[in-house]
Parts: structure tokens; sequence; C-alpha cells
């Protein structure tokens, strides 16, 4: 483990300063009937409501705004499956600066097609046979572009973070006593800055990472201690957390304030998307329901005060989710 973390307190409030006016201060949202069921308050933080879909754009503001002019006119190259993507996207469209992104031939369309209408240029691949990161960091080096990871950055990680900031602010403004916070986790950089933020000031709030099942690769690493590896042929239809292994940057961070981690089924994530729709009146992707989905199916660990649950995205693909919806998938 490093000498020190990635990221700490003062970074995540240095991007809260960036961000401010430029983000979205996404809603935290409580529901009664949500309650009722779970019998304490609950409330669901919906980056969803972020610019493009997803709390992604936090993290690629974060780093790219703070590029020289001679850096933001060789543009920025990036890998994602879509979240990551439209975030760089809106970013460099900000900033006035090109950018590429390496995305899977597979990805969902609508991730796709967003990704383009912000003026990004896309590089699709074979996720079974190319590597994403040996793509991107080559059109990297032969273009003089920045290399942008989806999550193992320290920019990246502190801008995401400030999702937890907003958590404790609102909470306040809510009167909750906040004890239990559940958290998506692919690479782990929204869990790792969040935690970041939170155990600064409230260092008794218990946080969770929740990843699909085969894909749990975090909560495997926190009980193992080493970085875990996604097994070969692992399938989700969680999208956005398909990453093959824990964040070299992110996992000491998560190793030191995670209280644990959970997982979650694909019925299980469904299930938490015709609620999310039917009861919250929310739209969710796979992967930004799955923290949703660990609590409805009762594996978040009992609390004795009121918990968030971390909504991360909204971009889900319209056929799917129609599928999703009317119980046909």
């Amino acid at each position: 483990m490093p000498d020190s973390p990635a990221i700490q307190i003062a970074d995540v409030l240095d991007a809260a300063r960036l961000l401010d006016g430029v983000a979205v201060r996404t809603p935290l949202i409580e529901n009664r009937v949500l309650n009722d069921r779970i019998g304490s308050r609950i409330f669901i933080k919906f980056e969803g409501a972020q610019h493009t879909g997803s709390f992604k754009f936090r993290g690629a503001y974060n780093r790219l705004a703070r590029l020289s002019p001679e850096e933001r006119a060789a543009g920025v190259v990036a890998w994602s499956s879509g979240n990551h993507a439209q975030g760089v996207a809106c970013a460099a469209r900000m900033l006035d600066m090109p950018a590429t992104i390496v995305m899977p031939s597979d990805a969902p369309a609508i991730k796709a097609t967003n990704t383009r209408a912000m003026g990004a240029r896309i590089i699709p691949y074979d996720r079974l046979t190319e590597s994403r990161e040996d793509i991107a960091i080559r059109l990297a080096r032969d273009g003089g572009a920045t290399l942008l990871p989806s999550f193992d950055d320290p920019h990246v990680m502190a801008g995401q973070g400030t999702v937890g900031l907003e958590i404790l602010d609102q909470a306040q403004e809510a009167q909750a006593h906040i004890t239990q916070i559940l958290v998506c986790c692919g690479g782990g950089g929204l869990i790792s800055g969040i935690a970041t933020a939170v155990k600064a000031a409230r260092p008794d709030i218990a946080l969770y990472s929740v990843e699909p099942d085969g894909y749990d690769d975090t909560a495997r690493s926190l009980t193992s201690g080493v970085r875990e590896q996604v097994a070969p042929g692992a399938t989700s239809i969680c999208d956005a957390l398909l990453a093959p292994s824990p964040g070299a940057l992110t996992f000491p961070i998560n190793q030191m304030l995670l209280a644990g981690g959970l997982a979650v089924s694909d019925a299980e994530v469904r299930a938490a998307m015709r609620f999310a729709f039917s009861t919250l009146k929310l739209v969710t992707e796979p992967g930004g329901a799955v923290a949703l989905a660990a609590l409805l199916a009762g594996k978040a660990p009992p609390c004795a005060g009121d918990r968030v649950v971390v909504i991360s995205g909204a971009n889900v693909d319209p056929d799917l989710f129609a599928d999703i919806i009317s119980g046909n998938d």
C-alpha cells in the first residue's frame, strides 16, 4: 500500500471549488414508499441528473480544466463503455478541446450517439480480443494528447468525491443522521472519492461498494487484501461496471476506508430498475441501479441510522429499458 493515499480531503475540496457553478448539484431524494419498505429514512443521491446523465462529468472536468492552453489544443484521449466517454466529451466541448474516445463496439447505442453528438471522435474496439488501454495509449502518444483514465487518476477521483460533499450538506439540510452509504463500484473511482470526502467529516459512517455478481472484484479484494481479477467469461447487464480489477490508486483508499463490499445479481438489478421507475419516478441504467438493488434485496448490513443510496447514472439503452420495465427481459 502506498505511504499516502492518491487523494485527500483537500483535493476534493479543491475540486468542489473548481466545479462550483459548472457541475450540477444533483438532488438527494427521500421517498415515503421506500422508507416504509425498508423501515428507515432512505435518501437517493441521483447522479442521473448530472451533465451527460452520470457522475463522470465531475472527474473529467476537474482533470481537463487544469490543462494548459497548449495541452488543451493537443486534445484528450480516453477509453470508456459510455459514461466516462460522455463526461470527457462534454468537459472537452466546454473547454474547447478535441476528444477521442476508445469505446467497445458493443457499447449501448445511446452512449455512443450522445458521445458523438458532443463532438468526440469514437474509435471502436473488440473488448474480447483487443486492449482498450493499449489503443488509447498509442493514440495519445502519437498525437501528443492527454490520456484520461476513467478512474485511476487523482483529479478524476477528487472530482467524483464532490458527490460525497453534496451528500453531507444535503443530509444536514434534511436533518438526517446518515450512518450508511451504498455506492456502485466498477474501478472504484466514485466510491474512493466519496469515501475520502465523507470519512474526513463523519468517520462513523459505513460505506459499502456494490458490484454485479461476477464483477465483485472490489468486494473480493477487500476480503483478501490484494487486487483481485474478474474471472474470464464473466457477464453482466451492468455495462458501466465491467472493470477487470480495482484501480491501483483507488483500491488502497477503498481498502482503508470502506466497511465492505456487496454484490447483486442481474435479476436484482432489473427489479431495482423497475422499482426506481414505478415508485421513485427515476430512470436508471443497470450499473447505476446496483446500490439500490442491494438495499431492496436485503443485502445491505443493518444500521441504526439513515442511509444514502447513490444512483450513479441514467444512460440506459431505450430498448433494454423498455424490456426491463415491462418484465420482458
